[in-house]
C-alpha cells in the first residue's frame, strides 16, 4: 500500500519498481508437448512468422499480438497471458475460432477510479500498481486446433503471417488475437445479459459508460429487468470521452438507413443491412414509393413473396422500391429479379425475428440497382402500412450521422434482439464503418491497427482504466509534466549518490528531474548550483527532505561537473 502525504497541494508518491518499455505481456503456453504450440509439424516461414513448425508459428502469432498491445498500453506489472490451441466446437461450416477473457475481477483495490467495481485483472493491476496475485495469469485464451479440417470449416485455415496477407479462405490469427486479448484486457462487461444481473451485486468498469438512450438511463441506475431490456434494445450507446472524442477521427460520414416519409402513422427512420453487391447506399439517396414485390409460388420459391422467380407484378414495381422477403433463394437472386422488372432499390425483408437487421451477402457484377435488409417488424409495418395506400421512402445515408455513432456522436454497442451472450454490448455495433477490431464478426478488411485513425479499441481501453503513462511513473501522461522521469531510488546529480529518496510527486516530476531541470535552465554551473540550493530549501521547507540531506543536495550540486 502507497502512504500518501500532502505538499503544497501535491500528493507525494512511493516510486513504483523499474521498468522499461510499455508493458509487457508474455504469452503462457499451456499445451503439452506434440500438440497446439508444441506441434511439430513442419512449415515454411510465413508474413514475416519465422517458425519452421505449425506450433512455433502459432505460439510466434500469439506473442506478435501481445507485442502490439504491449506497444500501445502501459503498466508496471506484467500482462501474463495463458494460452492453447486445442479442439473446439466445430462443423463443417460453422466454428468457435477462440475465446479469450480475464481469470479475475477485481474491486476496491488503491487506485480504482470507481468504489463497488469490479475491474478485470490485468487493469487493476495497472491502475495499483503491483500483481494482486502473482500467481493467477490474468486472462485465459483458448484457440481452434481443429480449423482447416473437413470436420471444421472445410477449405478455411489459419494464416499464421505477422501482416494480413491471408487469402480469402485464411482466417488471420494475429487479427482474431488483437480482438480476443483486448476482451481480456477490459473490452468486456460481467454484468449478465441475459438476465440483467449484476455480478455479486456490483458494477464493472465498462458499465459506467454504458447509456440506453431510448431509458434515457446508465446501466448502474437501472434495474435487472431494464438491463435486460436493454441490452436487446438496439439503442446503446458508449460514453466514455476519449472514445467520443475519437469518433469523428475513425468513423466515417454515412449511416445506412429507410427514412420512410409516408404515411404519417409509420413515418421515421429505420435501420437497415446494406448489401455487399450492388453500388453502395449513398446520399441523397434512391427515393420512391415501396411495392411488395410478387412472384409464383413455385419449385425456385414456395411464397409468393420472395422473389425468387421472376415478378409477375413487373408494372407495379418498375421504377418503384421493391419489398421482397428473406428465404430460399440468395440474395443477388432476389434483387436480380426485382431489377430485371424495373425496381429501383430492394428491401429484404427478414424471415426471422431481430435486430439489428444484417447486411444482405453475395456478388453480382450485373446488379446495379441498391439493396437493403429490413427487419421483420419494420417490414410487417411496412406491408400493413401499403394494405392502407401508398407508402413512399427513401434509401441511402444520412451524412449527418457517423456510421455506427447515434446522432449525438456516441459509438453504438452491440445490442441485438435476441441477445447474444458473448457478444451483445461488449462489441461495437456492426453498423460502424470503416470495420472496427471489436465488431462481433472478424471482417477480412481489418488492419493491425488497434488506435486511432483507424480503429477506437484503445480509445475504448483508456476509457475504462488504461491511462497513458510512458514513463511508468503510475502518473497519466494527460497531466504528467515529466513525460520521462528519472525513477531512480535515490538522488544522482553527476556521478554522486545523495543517497536522498527520489520522491516522486503527483505532477509526475521526481527531485532528480527538478534538478535536471535546473540543470536545463541554467547557463553556467554557478546558476545551476543556485537553483539546486532554492530546490532544495523549498524541499526542506516543506518537510520532503531534512537539513542533513539539503546539505548533501547543496553540496553534490556544488561538486558536479
Amino acid at each position: 500500500m502507497r502512504k500518501f502525504l500532502s505538499f503544497l497541494a501535491v500528493l507525494l508518491l512511493a516510486l513504483p519498481g523499474l521498468a522499461t518499455g510499455n508493458a509487457v505481456i508474455n504469452i503462457v503456453n499451456g499445451n503439452a508437448a506434440g500438440v497446439g504450440f508444441n506441434d511439430p509439424t513442419p512449415a515454411a516461414p510465413v508474413g514475416g512468422n519465422p517458425g519452421t513448425t505449425i506450433g512455433q508459428q502459432r505460439l510466434n502469432a500469439f506473442q506478435r499480438a501481445a507485442d502490439i498491445w504491449g506497444g500501445t498500453l502501459d503498466s508496471v506489472p506484467s500482462v501474463q497471458i495463458l494460452a492453447t490451441f486445442e479442439p473446439l466446437a466445430c462443423t463443417a461450416t460453422a466454428a468457435t475460432l477462440g475465446s479469450a477473457g480475464p481469470t479475475s475481477v477485481w474491486s476496491d483495490f488503491p487506485g480504482a477510479v470507481y468504489l463497488g467495481t469490479w475491474y478485470h485483472g490485468a487493469l487493476a493491476n495497472k491502475l495499483v500498481g503491483v500483481d494482486l496475485d502473482p500467481t493467477t495469469p490474468e486472462i485465459r485464451a483458448r484457440f481452434n486446433s481443429n480449423i482447416g479440417q473437413a470436420t471444421c470449416l472445410a477449405g478455411t485455415t489459419w494464416y499464421y503471417g505477422f501482416d494480413t496477407s491471408n487469402a480469402s479462405t485464411q482466417i488471420n490469427l494475429v487479427t482474431v488475437l488483437l480482438h480476443e486479448f483486448a476482451h481480456g484486457l477490459g473490452f468486456s462487461s460481467v454484468t449478465n445479459v441475459s438476465s440483467g444481473a449484476l455480478l455479486a451485486g456490483q458494477s464493472d468498469a465498462y458499465s459506467k459508460f454504458y447509456l440506453d438512450t431510448l431509458l434515457g438511463l446508465p446501466r448502474d441506475a437501472m434495474t435487472d429487468a431494464q438491463r435486460q431490456a436493454s441490452a436487446i434494445s438496439g439503442h446503446v450507446v458508449w460514453t466514455g470521452p476519449q472514445v467520443t472524442a475519437d469518433v469523428p477521427d475513425v468513423l466515417a460520414p454515412g449511416t445506412p438507413l429507410l427514412r420512410v416519409t409516408s404515411p404519417a402513422s409509420i413515418a421515421g427512420t429505420y435501420d437497415v443491412g446494406a448489401a455487399s453487391f450492388g453500388p453502395p447506399l449513398s446520399s441523397p439517396g434512391i427515393s420512391g414509393e415501396v411495392v411488395a414485390g410478387l412472384d409464383p409460388a413455385d419449385a425456385a420459391g414456395a411464397s409468393t413473396l420472395d422473389a425468387c422467380s421472376p415478378l409477375t407484378n413487373a408494372a407495379a414495381v418498375a421504377g418503384r422500391i421493391a419489398l421482397v422477403t428473406r428465404g430460399t433463394c440468395g440474395f443477388v437472386v432476389k434483387v436480380k429479379n426485382a431489377q430485371n422488372a424495373g425496381a429501383i432499390a430492394v428491401l429484404v425483408q427478414d424471415n426471422a425475428a431481430g435486430s439489428p437487421p444484417a447486411g444482405l451477402g453475395g456478388a453480382d457484377p450485373t446488379i446495379t440497382i441498391p439493396s437493403a435488409r429490413v427487419t421483420l417488424a419494420d417490414g410487417n409495418a411496412i406491408r400493413t402500412a401499403l394494405a392502407g395506400g401508398p407508402v413512399t421512402a427513401t434509401l441511402g445515408v444520412d451524412l449527418a450521422v457517423l456510421a455506427g455513432a447515434d446522432t449525438s456522436g456516441h459509438a453504438k454497442l452491440f445490442s441485438p434482439n435476441p441477445v447474444q451472450p458473448g457478444s451483445s454490448i461488449s462489441h461495437w455495433d456492426t453498423s460502424a464503418f470503416p470495420n472496427q477490431l471489436m465488431e462481433p464478426a472478424i471482417n477480412g478488411d481489418l488492419t493491425h491497427s488497434v488506435a486511432v485513425p483507424q480503429d477506437l479499441t484503445l480509445s475504448l481501453l483508456r476509457d475504462v482504466g488504461w491511462y497513458p503513462d510512458a514513463d511508468l511513473d503510475m502518473i497519466s501522461d494527460n497531466v504528467d509534466q515529466c513525460l520521462s522521469s528519472n525513477l531512480s531510488p535515490t538522488v544522482v546529480i553527476g556521478s554522486i549518490d545523495t543517497g536522498i529518496p527520489n520522491t516522486l510527486f503527483t505532477t509526475g516530476c521526481t527531485i532528480k528531474d527538478l534538478v535536471n531541470n535546473c540543470g536545463a535552465a541554467a547557463k553556467n554551473h554557478g546558476a545551476f548550483v543556485s537553483c539546486v540550493a532554492h530546490l532544495a530549501e523549498d524541499l526542506s521547507n516543506a518537510s520532503i527532505i531534512d537539513n542533513n540531506q539539503k546539505g548533501l543536495l547543496n553540496s553534490a550540486a556544488a561538486r558536479s561537473k
